[in-house]
């Protein structure tokens, strides 16, 4: 055999700087791990935290009962501007922006979050998007 298909031979047989490469795309795929741990934590917590607030507005508005109809009537009806108006300074006073529906007896709250990424980040996803609803019913309970 001669010299030139000896030295190719041997280079294919180094391994020289493998070790690298492996450690490399080893660390990578650690810290995409570590991202959507930590970040999905976050963005679960998030979400979790809008659900509760969402669902406390709108046990604030299914509060607002219209008290001359209930009177006369006694009939369970929602005051659907003060309904609106007391979900809505419930998510104010939790911090948090959404949307607040009054139908018929029904105060329904959807809450969008916004979780800003920690080390997911680093690739490009700059936040995780959340949007959890909260319903409540106007009801009398049963005598």
């Amino acid at each position: 055999m001669s010299a030139r298909p000896r030295r190719w031979l041997a280079a294919l047989r180094e391994e020289d700087g493998m070790v690298t490469a492996f450690v490399v795309v080893i660390m990578m795929a650690l810290v995409l791990v570590a991202g959507l741990v930590l970040d999905g934590g976050l963005a679960l917590a998030a979400k979790v935290q809008a659900i509760d607030d969402a669902q406390a507005a709108a046990r604030a508005g299914a509060q607002a009962i219209d008290l001359p109809t209930y009177r006369a009537t006694g009939q369970i009806t929602l005051d659907a501007g003060t309904a609106t108006t007391d979900a809505e300074q419930s998510l104010k006073t939790a911090g948090q922006n959404g949307t607040v529906n009054v139908a018929g007896d029904v105060v329904t709250v959807t809450v969008t979050v916004t979780q800003h990424t920690q080390i997911l980040d680093l690739i490009g996803v700059n936040a995780l998007h959340e949007t959890a609803t909260g319903s409540a019913i106007a009801e009398q309970e049963a005598p």
